[in-house]
């Protein structure tokens, strides 16, 4: 697995890549640059990863099983390996989880599951719960169901998590939400913030004009909220 780090000192960002992305596509679109003032005055050091998603969610020839047990495994490496070397490079307390697209599923995914981790969790024109079928969008499990894909599904667990520290470490976290109003996954996005409200989790949830799901608005959206 391969990354990129950019930045010398300040909080911690895990940037995950968009859909069947690579670890260096934020820097190729401009996305880096946006931020290159939070980069230089060492108020974020980010860390781009790459991902595995053509061998697990877009592997399609796979069984579904073998599909969500590929991206556990990534999970896995995120925890077990790319945390601790983010540590080993930067004791910055603060740690966030970022991605745009895919990645938004990703860094909202993990941080909702280990929310004692992060501090703060930002996700863009996200997709939160991989079973639905949204126009051209399919089902990226084929019907297949499991615990697996429950607890690797925001959207599912978060309106039936119970009281919990997992809940309490939710609550105290910093969560930005932000979709275009004419994305596919609109109403997924929509339907995770009223989740989250009803289990007492304080967010800021915003809506962009049109579509707003490229890396032009990410360049825009990543400045005003990390």
């Amino acid at each position: 697995m391969e990354l990129l780090v950019f930045g010398h000192a300040g909080a911690r960002v895990l940037l995950f890549p968009t859909r069947t992305g690579r670890f260096f596509d934020y820097e190729n679109w401009g996305v880096i640059e946006s931020l290159r003032h939070q980069i230089d005055m060492g108020w974020i050091q980010i860390y781009a990863l790459d991902s595995v998603d053509q061998e697990s969610f877009y592997c399609f020839w796979a069984h579904p099983h073998g599909r969500i047990h590929r991206h556990s495994e990534f999970e896995e490496y995120v925890l077990n390996e790319v945390i601790p070397f983010s540590e080993s490079k930067n004791m910055h307390t603060c740690l966030m989880s970022v991605g745009c697209s895919m990645g938004a599923f990703h860094a909202v995914n993990i941080a909702f599951r280990h929310p004692h981790l992060f501090a703060k969790v930002i996700g863009l024109s996200g997709r939160y719960d991989l079973t639905i079928n949204v126009g051209m969008f399919s089902n990226l499990l084929d019907g297949y169901y499991s615990d697996y894909v429950y607890y690797h599904s925001p959207s599912q667990f978060i309106p039936n998590m119970p009281e919990s520290k997992q809940l309490d470490d939710l609550r105290s976290m910093d969560i930005t939400i932000v979709c275009g109003k004419e994305d596919p996954f609109i109403e997924n996005n929509r339907m995770l913030s009223e989740s989250l409200w009803q289990k007492g989790v304080q967010h800021k949830y915003y809506e962009w004009d049109g579509l707003a799901h490229k890396a032009k608005y990410w360049k825009l959206m990543l400045p005003m909220y990390i």
